[in-house]
């Protein structure tokens, strides 16, 4: 079976027919609106809806929020959590002390969940199967590498998915539970692979899955992880609740696929521009989410969106807690006129190569490129001239320290410079015809910010300014004010 070839689910009069386009939705709910779930309830989960409209849509789950920190290590701090602490200990003591850390805050969740007490036990005992299984493994895996023939590494990146997937786990079986105390046939669909002896691929496992489920009289609750032979997270490490959300979409060829988050897609971070000033982008397309996701604002992770793209799957993002707004489309159609859509900033830090002999030399960018790809750098933009070629990288300064080192020892007559700065980009689906890196160092000169460097591909889609670091957020207002606040104020007198 093919990525584009919608898999076939099972009715309840024994017929096996072909999933048809148009009919169910495919939803993903993040990990901080699932920590509101008593909330969604009255919103996207059942709100208004009655009996058949509370099925054909598909919720697949991140874990709780902060939960997955407390498994893996905290995604902004780096706080080591249970994984990070069996990676690097003498004893037990630490990550035993941390798995249970997990079991409690598992519980706390759960009792904050549930008012009837059946419930809540059952949920409880769910935590305690998974966390005490959880726990028998490392145990048994940590002897088991006390002998010199097994190597604790090779097992990391297993223990990794293994610990990940409790979170998603937990939180789909709660939900589903939850549901069928509110009367909704919901199925707790484990993609985890728990005690499950095969190797499936993603397809193969979702294709089980989904088999016997009936869209038409059941809900599917399923788990973001999805334990499967490509190992997702090796690929896209915490980013693959996305991808198995748009798997799923993909396979069972969804009307929709809709991401619900806590606020809308718009114009700008309101936090930097003021909620008075932002606007919901309404409508886009997959290029301007590529961009927003090279940028750091990642509507959805660019190999999901890819998924989704080409299975001809339109995506919706939405506010979890509006649900009567239609939130930001997201499709492969192009603009209908030029517009500037958002601007957006990005912390980068610039690594310069200057030799005077570059010029008329063929390999340089390639041996950079590989020197990046080892330490695992992330390439926002380049730009280069006769002598000198210029990355912007999202990297701490310990790895671009370790990038300079590579490249001076094998371009010792070369200068290489690095300094903090900022990226900002102006987005747009069609950008044709509106003079945007002319207009937009005009606003930057207003306001006094002198850019380092401005760049266009020509393809019309973004321009971007590189300006200094301490001039980022400042940048970001200055350009979101000339191109969407004044845009907005002259529509409002026109009218």
């Amino acid at each position: 079976m093919t990525e584009q070839e919608p898999l076939k689910t099972s009715s309840t009069d024994g017929r096996s027919e072909q999933q048809k386009r148009g009919h169910h939705t495919v939803e993903k709910i993040g990990g901080t609106s699932m920590s509101r779930a008593r909330e969604l309830i009255d919103t996207i989960l059942i709100g208004k809806r009655a009996e058949a409209e509370l099925y054909e849509r598909v919720f697949v789950v991140s874990a709780f929020g902060g939960i997955t920190d407390k498994l893996l290590e905290h995604k902004k701090s780096g706080e080591p959590g249970v994984y990070a602490l069996f990676a690097q200990a003498d004893n037990e003591h630490g990550w035993l002390e941390a798995l249970s850390g997990v079991n409690r805050a598992m519980r706390a969740i759960n009792h904050d969940m549930f008012d009837d007490a059946g419930d809540r036990h059952a949920a409880d005992d769910f935590v305690r199967e998974r966390i005490e299984g959880a726990r028998g493994c490392l145990i048994d895996l940590q002897r088991l590498c006390s002998y010199g023939h097994f190597q604790l590494g090779e097992h990391m990146q297993t223990i990794r998915e293994l610990l990940s997937a409790l979170g998603e786990a937990h939180s789909a079986s709660n939900l589903a539970l939850l549901m069928r105390r509110h009367g909704v046939n919901a199925r707790f669909v484990d993609l985890t692979g728990w005690r499950d002896e095969t190797q499936p691929t993603l397809n193969e496992r979702i294709e089980r899955a989904f088999g016997e489920i009936d869209l038409e009289r059941e809900l599917p609750i399923v788990t973001g992880y999805s334990q499967c032979r490509e190992g997702l997270m090796r690929e896209f490490d915490r980013g693959y609740s996305e991808v198995t959300f748009a798997t799923i979409a993909a396979l069972t060829g969804a009307r929709e696929a809709i991401i619900h988050k806590e606020f809308h897609l718009s114009s700008a971070d309101p936090r930097q521009v003021g909620t008075e000033n932002v606007r919901k982008i309404g409508r886009t397309n997959y290029d301007v989410a590529d961009q927003l996701s090279n940028m750091g604002m990642e509507a959805i992770h660019p190999k999901a969106a890819k998924k989704l793209r080409q299975a001809g799957v339109p995506l919706r993002v939405a506010n979890a807690f509006e649900p009567e707004d239609p939130g930001t489309l997201i499709d492969a159609e192009p603009a209908s006129q030029p517009g500037v859509e958002m601007v957006t900033g990005l912390p980068v830090t610039t690594l310069e190569l200057f030799e005077q002999d570059m010029v008329g030399v063929k390999g340089y960018d390639a041996a950079i490129l590989d020197v990046l790809t080892r330490h695992r750098v992330r390439i926002v933009s380049k730009t280069s001239n006769a002598n000198t070629i210029v990355h912007h990288l999202e990297s701490t300064l310990k790895t671009v320290r370790r990038v300079e080192r590579d490249l001076a020892a094998r371009y010792p007559a070369a200068r290489i410079t690095t300094r903090r700065a900022g990226m900002v980009s102006v987005i747009g689906r069609d950008l044709t015809g509106l003079n945007v890196m002319l207009r937009g160092l005009k606003a930057l000169d207003e306001q006094g910010i002198v850019p380092i460097s401005a760049q266009e591909t020509g393809r019309g889609v973004d321009v971007q300014f590189l300006v200094h670091s301490e001039d980022r957020e400042k940048a970001v207002k200055a350009l979101h004010r000339a191109f969407i606040e004044k845009a907005q104020e002259e529509l409002r007198e026109a009218a």
